[in-house]
């Protein structure tokens, strides 16, 4: 069994019921946990920012400039089953620190190259990076945390800095673009430095798992399977949907599955334990955040090539203009874990991906002439919000009632989700935009975009049904029962609001 560090072994076992406050020590593990992930959202967010200026110094087509996006995802969603599943075999802090360093490496490269292809070379080396710090990080707090108001406090914290992350990064990205998109690079590195070195004394040392085994096939096929997969998906628009390459290669992710599936039925210490699949909480918040991640890192990619290129606004104006999103989950982040508690994740995730479906909504009939109370502001306040209610949510959810050693494998599964959906959602918006004919001016620009504002929409509204169904099931079951007991719709009305 993995030795893992829990509030009880930095308090006394007596002492930690009575007493509110955490040890300097835990708050210090879980500030580094909280700002690696910050680090991971601002760098996405910051280099989306940064697109239109790269694209013009480096003469990239907007199809090129996808794979700037892509590139990291296609490194962190095809390696997170396998990063997530190495931290439970190998230990906790050493995956996460090496990772650390690496990413802050290739940070530093993608700041100094002059060409495309090298500056998506370093995407992919940062993505696979964050495939190991990201599970890794939140294992380590389901790990230290004990399951319940504990748990749900840190977990809280850390993915409201996650989310934090990816909103302000749209801050940072206009301040640095306007400086020079080369600083959205290097921003991150003195951070992951500082992150490093902090991480050297805070984070605990853990044992390597004694048993377990190494699933070797497991990792190749499950890790061959999602970076095909991934690939297929941010590269079928340029070739076609149906060309036969694609379809190939479709073919090609359904034989690695398959594979990967009949070896985790018969290897004695399999990558993935498919029983874990059984759990429906798990199963909910991985189509939850794919529906979340997925729709806004598309409307994302949307909004900032529409804010500079159709309306022609300077990078830190469209920062400024989209501030509100940020502050909005920031501000959450101390009253998070206490409204989770009390309402429990599935409401929230409903009310999050209520929030972004609206805040679409109200975006789809935008101009090129908006008014930003009254056009932009809303859904920058609704994407705020759906972020704050539904990113925590989803994770407190996903990790819920796994054991230690399965903690790990239930974080990647929920984070592959995310960037796999993310990739998934953002190749067929691209796709959609790109398939219009060629726009010459602002109204055209924007008339080639709406398709994918609508797809977006049909996204997040599609992750609300389905968030919303077990909920809605739950319900008539609890009317049922209360029929069959004799007691009116109305006190159970009652009942369920108290």
């Amino acid at each position: 069994m993995t030795t893992t560090v829990t509030p009880d072994s930095l308090l006394s076992d007596n002492d930690l019921p009575r007493r509110q406050r955490w040890p300097a020590r835990l708050w210090g593990v879980l500030a580094v946990l909280s700002l690696v992930l910050f680090l991971d959202g601002l760098d996405v967010s910051m280099v989306g920012v940064a697109l239109p200026s790269i694209g013009t110094e480096l003469h990239l087509a907007t199809s090129s400039l996808q794979w700037i996006v892509s590139g990291y995802v296609l490194g962190y969603g095809g390696l997170l089953l396998l990063g997530g599943r190495t931290a439970d075999l190998l230990g906790r802090r050493r995956v996460f620190l090496i990772a650390l360093a690496v990413f802050a490496v290739a940070s530093l490269l993608g700041g100094l190259v002059d060409s495309g292809p090298l500056l998506i070379a370093t995407r992919f080396i940062k993505g696979v990076s964050a495939a190991f710090t990201a599970p890794t990080g939140l294992s380590i707090i389901t790990t230290t945390f004990a399951e319940g108001r504990m748990r749900n406090k840190a977990l809280s914290i850390y993915t409201v800095f996650g989310a934090s992350g990816y909103s302000s990064g749209l801050i940072f990205g206009g301040l640095m673009t306007g400086f020079g998109w080369r600083w959205t690079f290097l921003m991150p590195v003195p951070i992951a430095i500082v992150a490093l070195t902090a991480g050297l004394t805070l984070i605990p040392r853990d044992t390597p798992a004694s048993s377990g085994g190494h699933d070797v096939l497991g990792a190749l096929t499950s890790t061959g399977a999602m970076l095909l997969l991934v690939y297929d998906l941010v590269s079928a628009p340029a070739r076609g949907w149906t060309s036969p390459v694609t379809l190939t290669l479709f073919a090609g992710v359904i034989v690695l599955l398959a594979a990967f599936v009949y070896v985790e039925r018969r290897v004695r210490h399999p990558l993935v334990r498919l029983g874990i699949l059984r759990k429906g909480t798990l199963v909910r918040a991985n189509l939850a955040i794919v529906a979340l991640f997925g729709s806004y890192t598309s409307f994302q990619f949307i909004i900032t090539l529409y804010l500079q290129d159709v309306l022609g606004w300077a990078p830190l104006k469209m920062a400024l203009a989209l501030l509100p999103a940020g502050l909005l989950v920031a501000l959450s982040a101390p009253f998070a874990g206490t409204m989770i508690d009390r309402f429990g994740t599935a409401r929230f995730i409903v009310g999050g991906l209520a929030a972004m479906s609206a805040g679409y909504v109200l975006f789809l009939p935008i101009g090129t002439h908006p008014v930003y109370l009254t056009a932009i502001l809303p859904t920058a306040i609704l994407l705020g919000v759906g972020f704050a209610l539904g990113f925590p949510s989803i994770n407190v959810q996903a990790t819920a009632g796994i054991h230690d050693d399965e903690q790990g494998l239930a974080a990647g599964l929920v984070q592959t989700a995310a960037q796999v959906g993310a990739a998934l959602v953002l190749a067929i918006t691209t796709a959609v935009i790109s398939a219009g004919p060629p726009a010459r001016t602002a109204a055209g620009v924007l008339d080639a975009y709406r398709p994918g504002l609508v797809f977006v929409t049909f996204v997040a509204v599609a992750g609300l049904a389905m968030a919303l169904l077990p909920l809605v099931v739950r319900r008539r079951a609890r009317q049922g029962g209360a029929h069959r007991a004799g007691i009116v719709p109305a006190e159970v009305e009652e009942a369920e609001a108290a």
